[in-house]
């Protein structure tokens, strides 16, 4: 379920995956009818504990080992608790309370105590900066703030000046505390409520209306200054009912939770949708840890990104790499009968005996232990956040892997389409979940109406009009196609569509995903609007480049010098040059500008969805840019040859 950065890729021509279904013929689908009533957060959270009172909710991995366990009976007394203790600290319906955090059993139960007190909370990523997590909550007016530690306190407190309307802090762990924000313990909290008048609890919270606001969630910021995304309390609990109309859940499911809670696929996905349906949610102790902890909860089902399966598909291929000519060629034969047999799976036909007895054996040496690294028990994986390469998610079916990829935004709660398990379509995003509609505009955007659509953006009236179309579709700023079947495909971001010198259109975003899919690139950024053609910003994947140049004799703790080595150089010019040959002219990088930093969120490259925002790199690499222009101009005028591809300077240099 891709989030407004992301869109999934259209595999070129030659690229391996299979095909993305029949010719686009329409411009319009709709899923089934559900006829959903209107329904509020609060109903979800109490129809939850209700049904399955016994059943394990939510799991946290002890320090020494071995993890706590929560009934959902359990998890709403703590909740009752927290929420009083919220009123009891002078709190009132409608305000809003951020949380400031990464993924923990306690966001999970800060943000139901939220929900629980009628308050509106504001989720705001741990790996923000002071001065971007200020805006947050000076412009969505905080009052108060669940932090994580004395990090996160600290930074809160470095920007209190800006902050007029935060009045108090509570902190998952103890913290020392400053006289200018107040601060207490959830354990204090938990008291304070304990200690209240609850006999209204239930009461006050079913007060909260469908139309109010659930949550106010700050786009990433990718094109301009981030935009608090309104979604109602109807807008969320509406999403969560129907991906579960959708997907296969029950009480007997174990899922581990990684990612960002801040993020609206995971606060849909992850924790609404198995909240409701009884699944048991355990909390990684870190992104370090998931190996270790997929192999402790052994999840049946489990969200994530492209990150996550790009990083397993380049782990078996690496391993393969690594073990000799043999190990390689077992590798590659395996992954050849694996993907044979799951082409026909994802067709509806029968793999047959002798395809099925050279599967048991390809299974046995390579795909069990691909299995193994994600616990063994995975049904299914949900994919969102960004796109899915096709060839990846061929190579995972292949290992009986199945990822179903889904697309949303922020502004939709997020889910607009999913891949039914039953009816795959690798290369698209599945056609629209029950009551919405989705419609290809004549240039090519994708509109969208349903229940799950946001009701606008905070004291932006401007900017909320600008998303709307007229007759009321929300405009999603993606480019794609509906195939005869409903199935949806997404082509790139309509405001990143690069427009060259001689008017041609070009998407860079399969162009970018075909380049990244090198194990030596992990950036791609296709720059060249107005030019006579594009060229390509790579950020390498340092840590494979070492070994490889290591291999050949060159060396430099420098990433400067390292880049600007003669076989790294030619290396990387050509994985750009290989991956683009399918690509039309016009589309094909005609320079490589290799640059010696890594991206990152604190850095300002990347979003905290790990996006990265073009509009900075074409900035901060903006010399380097021009100067590879000109390389090309003069070796276009002298008939030239040799690498295309120059080293940019630090961004950071001096810095």
């Amino acid at each position: 379920m891709a989030s407004t950065e992301g869109s999934p890729e259209r595999a070129p021509s030659g690229d391996g995956g299979p095909a993305a279904g029949p010719a686009t013929t329409r411009t319009e689908a709709a899923g089934p009818e559900h006829h959903i009533p209107p329904g509020t957060l609060v109903d979800l959270f109490l129809d939850g504990a209700d049904a399955f009172p016994d059943a394990v909710a939510m799991r946290s991995r002890r320090p020494a080992g071995g993890w706590d366990e929560a009934t959902h009976a359990e998890v709403a007394r703590r909740v009752r608790d927290l929420a009083l203790g919220l009123r009891a600290a002078g709190l009132e319906r409608g305000q809003r309370v951020a949380i400031l955090a990464r993924t923990r059993a306690e966001w999970a139960l800060a943000d139901f105590a939220i929900t629980m007190a009628a308050l509106t909370d504001i989720p705001v990523y741990p790996s923000l900066p002071a001065d971007q997590a200020a805006f947050l909550l000076g412009d969505g007016e905080a009052r108060a703030i669940f932090v994580e530690d004395q990090e996160q306190y600290d930074k809160v407190v470095s920007v209190l000046d800006e902050l007029p309307t935060l009045e108090r802090a509570f902190a998952f762990e103890p913290v020392e505390g400053s006289e200018g924000l107040p601060v207490e313990t959830l354990e204090e909290l938990e008291e304070r409520g304990s200690a209240a008048d609850g006999d209204d609890y239930e009461a006050h919270a079913r007060e909260t209306a469908p139309g109010d606001v659930a949550t106010l969630i700050y786009t990433s910021g990718t094109t301009g200054r981030p935009k608090g995304v309104m979604l109602t309390h109807h807008n969320l609990f509406s999403n969560a009912v129907l991906c579960a109309d959708v997907l296969p859940l029950s009480v007997e499911d174990r899922h581990l939770s990684w990612l960002p809670l801040s993020h609206i696929f995971e606060r849909t996905a992850g924790h609404h949708v198995m909240w409701m349906c009884g699944v048991a949610v355990s909390y990684a102790e870190s992104t370090d840890t998931i190996v270790r902890d997929l192999g402790e909860v052994r999840p049946t089902i489990s969200t994530g990104v492209p990150y996550l399966y790009d990083k397993l598909y380049e782990a078996s291929q690496k391993a393969a790499h690594e073990g000799g000519p043999v190990k390689l060629a077992i590798f590659r034969w395996a992954r050849a009968v694996g993907e044979e047999r799951a082409r026909r799976i994802l067709a509806g036909e029968e793999p047959g005996p002798w395809l099925a007895l050279r599967y048991a054996v390809a299974d046995r040496l390579v795909f069990s232990k691909l299995r193994d690294r994600t616990g063994g028990a995975i049904r299914f994986f949900v994919s969102g956040g960004g796109p899915l390469s096709p060839r990846v998610a061929l190579f995972m079916w292949a290992a009986e892997l199945r990822i179903l990829e889904g697309y949303g935004l922020t502004e939709t709660s997020p889910v607009l389409a999913v891949n039914p398990p039953e009816a795959v379509r690798l290369g698209t995003v599945g056609p629209p979940i029950p009551e919405t509609r989705i419609r290809i505009a004549e240039d090519g955007e994708i509109l969208c109406r349903g229940p799950q659509v946001m009701k606008g953006y905070f004291r932006n009236e401007e900017a909320t009009r600008e998303a709307f179309t007229e007759d009321g579709w929300l405009r999603t700023g993606d480019i794609g196609t509906l195939d005869e079947e409903g199935y949806l495909s997404i082509t790139d971001r309509k405001k990143e569509l690069l427009v060259t010198a001689a008017g041609k259109n070009i998407a860079p975003a399969p162009v970018e995903r075909a380049i990244e899919r090198s194990r030596f690139v992990a950036h791609a950024v296709l720059v060249g609007d107005r030019r006579n053609f594009p060229i390509v910003v790579v950020e390498p994947a340092f840590e494979n480049l070492r070994e490889w140049a290591a291999r050949r004799d060159v060396t430099s703790s420098d990433p400067e010098e390292l880049i600007a080595a003669d076989p790294v150089l030619s290396l990387i010019d050509g994985q750009v040059r290989r991956r683009t040959d399918d690509f039309d002219r016009h589309e094909t990088p005609g320079w490589v500008v290799v640059v010696p930093d890594t991206f990152g969120v604190d850095t300002g490259e990347l979003t905290p969805t790990l996006k990265v925002k073009r509009r900075v790199i074409t900035e901060r690499y903006g010399d380097a840019i021009d100067s590879a222009y000109e390389a090309a101009e003069r070796r276009r005028d002298e008939g030239g040859d040799g690498p295309s591809v120059t080293v940019a300077r630090s961004a950071r240099a001096g810095g």
